[in-house]
């Protein structure tokens, strides 16, 4: 990748999840907050003010098909949550909206394994996702993206199955993390 690590906006949903990324002051990073909303929000506030060539979401996110403790990408997005179905729409699209139900971005890490990401409002602790790497922000992120013509791209630390042990398997993932994803960016970017 020929992408400069001062060109790339780094977005994490908590600061809890970068841990010693802070400290590096040439990472240009955000904390978007939990949820779609929040994400979609703080990338669009700090887009008014940064152009960067790569948006990047980083952060924690659950699975039934990658192993945990391990670094996964993304570059397909869906809305998990949405469902207007009960009106004659398909699942998963926002209704009389153009942008179409699963986002593609371009795939900067093929050397990952890689999945459908599936956005949600909701902690899944449940079997049956319709996605392998289920998270609650990068949807959006990956739509504003889309929308404003910027590449996006995703990786996600499995930290939890996605399912009734969830919640305490992503707490202590918490305290992995970080450094993961401070090797991966002195790898991946100038």
């Amino acid at each position: 990748m020929m992408i400069a690590l001062k060109d790339v906006l780094v977005v994490m949903a908590l600061q809890i999840e970068a841990g010693e990324l802070i400290k590096n002051k040439d990472i240009n990073l955000i904390f978007c907050g939990i949820g779609k909303v929040n994400a979609t929000y703080e990338l669009t506030k700090k887009l008014k003010d940064f152009r960067p060539a790569l948006v990047l979401n980083l952060g924690t996110a659950g699975s039934s098909k990658f192993p945990r403790n391990k670094l996964v990408a993304a570059h397909r997005f869906i809305q998990r949550d949405m469902d207007v179905t009960g009106l004659g729409f398909e699942k998963h699209r926002t209704p009389f909206d153009p942008t179409p139900t699963v986002i593609e971005h371009k795939s900067f890490f093929p050397e990952l394994q890689n999945g459908l990401c599936g956005s949600g409002d909701r902690f899944e602790t449940l079997d049956g996702h319709v996605a392998e790497i289920i998270d609650m922000e990068a949807y959006a992120l990956a739509k504003v993206c889309w929308k404003e013509g910027i590449d996006f791209a995703c990786v996600k630390y499995i930290s939890d199955g996605g399912d009734s042990n969830a919640a305490a398997d992503w707490k202590d993932s918490i305290k992995k993390i970080s450094s993961e994803f401070d090797v991966f960016l002195r790898e991946k970017f100038e």
